[in-house]
């Protein structure tokens, strides 16, 4: 459906043809489906995904069901209906809608680009990026820090966390189609775009400083060997980088190539990890020479695996500091999820491909890890002539070498440099062929460099598709079959060459581990908070995830983020936050059904089922408004004091009532909706569009008065404008209005009308501008048909003057100058509460005792910013000769009620009869009902009751008298309202209203339900 100028208008709907509904082939083109299923044509459409998709599908097209009003209407209509299978897809969705390339359903177009599967797409890439240097440089050391015992602690706890982070995405990414951006776009997609705004950022910062460090540790075992052979080009710092910057660039080349370049790189230097990982194992089992028994390695041996099972920390180490230098080895698991936009069936392959590298990875860690336990000493001499001497006492940290006949106890007073803890290149020496070990080394760096080098950037594109941070948007572009991030590319080659040049990565690195933790941890939190929240849209696939268990690993994460770095855990929230922060002030426009809505959902349900099982107090009451603004744009000055009142503290209702034939009205009222909302939400009114259709004003008007709200959070105030043509609007209107009012009192609302001399009703000025904007809109695209490249301007192409041809058809001529004046004012007058108000008074004419609300209302507006500068002065009724003890009574009870005033103003000579004017005679003179009158019309004034109510009538005839004298230039004239009792003429009551608030600043008339509001208790 689209709204098209207030007239709801479906793509699927054709009302030209005259007869009724005859369902005949050759009228349209009818499903085969719909036939064979039910045996005849019918307007109903059996279930396809079809109509599933989303507005702005990328495949162009979409199937339209049939609305439930044409089903509902279809034979009282006078033609037929024909619904097409299909519609050409405009941009926008049902309900105006922008187009949103993140569109869950969408078949994405196959442009021929290369599409992995679960081993090439993830399991792959996932062992190559968990497989790291670690494997063949830190391990040993590890193990002979913490002895196997921890050390199989170690490497289980690194992958309880892994793999409880693995379960949590397999459930999130089988709940729904996944499309690129990896760790991104689950997280944006599950907890909202301030979430995944904020990590999706980090993220791909993290992966391209990542690629500096895996360049750096190649760089770095390149010139060693360079050193070993004595021919460096420049120094050590100097070679690294140059290494370093040349292996960037190659890696940027086999990546711009394509993804099909990548993958058979990775192929590569997979089997070359695995010949090397292989190699150690085979080593472990060649008989060792008397060289190698000298460094510490032996063939499998009983003593030795049992003395390397207790832990031996040394130089200040401890299990955590261990586990620290780890763990970053295992935060390769979103290696294929990031990738995501380039996996034939991502929700297939992620699952299957992360928890399976998860699980080989672990025991292929565990299983060298175990065989170098076996088979290596913690310290060694290197001395092959260290041998046990008859005589001489062998003892020192390598017993079991001292019966395998090596004596290593001078390891004890000096350390020696070989052995577990003291040489990290065990692997080479245990090895049965070293070289291969280097070459894995290489294997293990450039993999997980060429990883993160294609994870930036198309992590980096997904964020900036979503034009979460607008400035980004540039990024967005993709190029060739797989919509390659060739921006993305280029820019993380530069932060990678900065950090390789100039970077710190020492310093780096912790930071970086803690990115990436942060990642894992809101995976867990977005899982657990789906399964929280209940949402029936949560229906995941895969099963095997518990919501306890993935909050657990959150925790867990996040307590590893410190432990690793106490300082880089901080750090990590801290940009976190602000990034946080900055999206939520920014709020993008974008709706992507997260679970933050659905737990938002639920706690706002929880809390009003709270609410209704406990009774009101009266410190507790705030008012909570119905205002009767009819659209949310026509009545803007009732609306802001509204507002006002309530803010974000108190519940406020702008309502419309649709009057006319059901059909009509409902058709408005829906088109409407959304739309008042929406502007509502863009001008930062904190209140809630409401609207009924009926066939009488006063009838819709009761049915908001009685059905508004949920539970305790319902209206207990009726604002409502002050009719200023009620003079010329007839019986009924005139009816109408003060029967709303007479209602309003039958049901206990407290009851304002808000009086303004220019008025408050600027909707002719509002369908104006609307029809501006929509004439304007048609000659754009007019002239846009008109240019030669169909609008898009070139970069040096002057943009053409448009014609103001649609505008001189649609739009009628400007208004006269006293029309134009008129509006100006209105216009002016309409902003007056939306703005600051400058320093005065708000005079309170507190009258009659109605429980307070003539009281609480303005010391809450006081309590505004807005009207901070606005100081309250109070008026009383006092008897004549007693004004001193009425004022001092008056002080007493402000004073307990512990609001403030400036001045307290005891009036005496209000019954003092007003001065001779005609203004009221004037009024009501066509509506009275003179005796000699033959005319018999009940809703006139009679000579009898104007008769009866004289002393009320010159009452407000003298208040006003009085407001003139004493608050004329207040900023607002707050007064007790006359109450409209049953039995008095509507148009005698209407002329009560008027006299008193007639040429006055803007007036409040207010009435409570005489039920206090105030209350001097604690």
């Amino acid at each position: 459906m689209e709204s098209n100028g207030g007239e709801h208008v479906n793509n699927a709907y054709d009302s030209t043809l005259d007869e009724p509904p005859h369902y005949e082939e050759a009228s349209r083109a009818v499903r085969p489906s719909v036939v064979s299923a039910f045996g005849h044509d019918t307007l109903d459409r059996v279930p396809n995904i079809d109509f599933y998709r989303n507005a702005g599908s990328v495949s162009g097209h979409r199937a339209v069901r049939p609305s439930l009003q044409e089903l509902h209407e279809v034979f009282q209509k006078n033609g037929g209906i024909s619904v097409p299978d299909t519609v050409a897809d405009d941009g926008e969705g049902s309900s105006g809608t922008p187009y949103d390339p993140d569109l869950e359903s969408a078949v994405p177009i196959d442009k021929g680009g290369v599409k992995f599967g679960w081993i090439r797409g993830v399991l792959v890439r996932c062992m190559l990026n968990i497989w790291g240097v670690m494997l063949f440089i830190r391990l040993s050391w590890i193990f002979g820090h913490a002895g196997w015992g921890l050390g199989i602690v170690v490497i289980v706890l690194s992958c309880v966390v892994t793999t409880i982070t693995g379960l949590s995405m397999s459930a999130i990414c089988t709940n729904g189609v996944v499309r690129g951006g990896g760790a991104y776009y689950l997280i944006s997609r599950s907890l909202g775009p301030e979430f995944g705004g904020s990590i999706g950022l980090i993220f791909a910062f993290a992966n391209a400083v990542a690629v500096s460090m895996y360049v750096v540790g190649f760089a770095e075992t390149v010139v060693d060997l360079l050193k070993d052979n004595d021919v460096l080009m420049v120094d050590e710092i100097n070679d690294i980088r140059i290494v370093g910057c040349i292996t960037v660039v190659l890696l940027l080349g086999i990546s711009v190539a394509g993804m099909e370049w990548e993958a058979k790189a990775q192929i590569v230097l997979l089997i070359i990890l695995l010949v090397a990982i292989v190699n150690v194992i085979v080593g472990t089992f060649i008989p060792v020479t008397e060289s190698k028994k000298a460094t510490g390695i032996f063939n499998y041996n009983s003593k030795i695996f049992l003395e390397n099972f207790t832990p031996d920390f040394r130089h200040g180490e401890t299990f955590f500091s261990v586990f620290a230098i780890f763990f970053p080895a295992a935060t390769g698991i979103l290696a294929g999820a990031n990738i995501s936009g380039d996996l034939r069936d991502p929700q297939a392959a992620i699952p299957k491909g992360t928890l399976l590298a998860i699980l080989i990875t672990g025991v292929t860690y565990l299983g060298i890890a175990l065989c170098v336990s076996a088979t290596v000493v913690r310290d060694a001499t290197g001395n092959i002539n260290d041998t046990v001497t008859p005589g001489v006492p062998c003892t020192g940290p390598s017993i079991a070498a001292c019966e395998l006949g090596y004596n290593f106890s001078s390891c004890a007073e000096t350390e020696c440099e070989f052995g577990l803890i003291n040489n990290v290149q065990v692997m080479t020496l245990v090895s049965g062929f070293g070289p291969l070990i280097i070459a894995g080394t290489f294997s293990a760096t450039l993999s997980s460099a060429l990883a993160s080098l294609v994870s930036a950037p198309k992590v980096f594109q997904a964020l900036c598709q979503d034009n979460i941070y607008k400035i980004l948007h540039f990024f967005a572009k993709g190029y060739g079959k797989n919509n390659e991030p060739i921006r993305g590319y280029i820019l993380t080659f530069i932060i990678s060459v900065a950090f390789i040049l100039v970077g710190d990565l020492d310093t780096i690195a912790p930071i970086i581990s803690n990115f990436f933790l942060a990642s894992y941890a809101l995976i867990n939190f977005s899982c657990f908070h789906a399964s929280y929240a209940k949402s029936p849209g949560w229906r995941p696939a895969y099963k095997y995830y518990n919501m306890w268990l993935s909050l657990l690993g959150a925790l867990l994460c996040c307590v590893v983020m410190f432990v690793i770095n106490w300082w880089a855990a901080l750090l990590t929230y801290g940009i976190e936050i602000l990034l946080y922060i900055y999206v939520t002030v920014k709020k993008p426009d974008v709706n992507w059904g997260s679970s933050t809505q659905a737990v938002t959902f639920v706690s706002a349900v929880g809390n009003a089922l709270s609410l209704s099982g406990v009774n009101d107090h009266v410190k507790n009451f705030r008012p909570q408004i119905l205002a009767l603004t009819g659209g949310a744009r026509n009545r803007p000055a009732l609306l802001d004091l509204a507002h006002s009142f309530s803010k974000n503290y108190g519940l406020c209702l702008t309502c419309e009532v649709f009057v006319g034939p059901r059909s009509e009205a409902l058709e408005e009222m829906n088109s409407g909706m959304e739309r008042n909302q929406l502007w509502l939400r863009k001008t930062k009114r904190k209140a809630f569009y409401a609207a009924v259709a009926c066939d009488e004003f006063r009838q819709g008007a009761e049915s908001l008065l009685q059905a508004s709200g949920l539970g305790r959070m319902k209206p207990n105030t009726l604002m409502i404008g002050f009719k200023r043509n009620w003079r010329t609007a007839g019986t009924e209107g005139v009816q109408t209005y003060v029967g709303i009012l007479h209602d309003a009192f039958d049901f206990e609302y407290g009851t304002l009308i808000l009086r303004m001399d220019q008025g408050l009703d600027v909707s002719h000025l509002v369908e104006a501008e609307v029809e501006m904007l929509k004439a304007a809109k048609e000659q754009q695209a007019l002239d846009n048909e008109a240019m030669p490249n169909g609008g898009k301007k070139g970069m040096f192409r002057k943009s053409r003057k448009s014609s103001t041809h649609v505008l001189a058809t649609r739009v009628c001529a400007p208004p006269t100058p006293q029309v134009a004046k008129m509006n100006e004012k209105l216009l002016e007058a309409s902003a007056q509460f939306k703005k600051k108000q400058p320093k005065g008074t708000i005079d309170v004419w507190w009258l009659f005792d109605d429980g307070g609300l003539t009281l609480l209302l303005p010391y809450i507006l006081t309590t505004r910013k807005k009207w901070k500068d606005s100081k309250l002065r109070i008026f009383i009724a006092g008897q004549p000769g007693r004004s001193d003890l009425d004022k001092q009574e008056m002080k007493s009870l402000l004073q307990k009620f512990r609001i403030n005033c400036t001045d307290i103003n005891v009036i005496d000579d209000i019954h003092i009869p007003p001065r001779a004017d005609r203004k009221l005679d004037d009024m009501i003179e066509p509506f009275r009902l003179h005796e000699e009158s033959k005319d018999s019309a009940p809703w006139k004034i009679t000579d009898e009751e104007l008769s009866t109510f004289e002393e009320k009538t010159n009452l407000q005839i003298r208040l006003n008298e009085l407001l003139q004298e004493n608050s004329k230039s207040a900023n607002l004239i707050v007064v007790s309202m006359p109450i409209a009792r049953k039995g008095v003429s509507d148009f005698l009551y209407m002329a009560w209203l008027d006299i008193l608030t007639k040429d006055l600043p803007p007036t409040l008339l207010i009435r409570g339900n005489h039920k206090s509001v105030l209350t001097f208790y604690s």
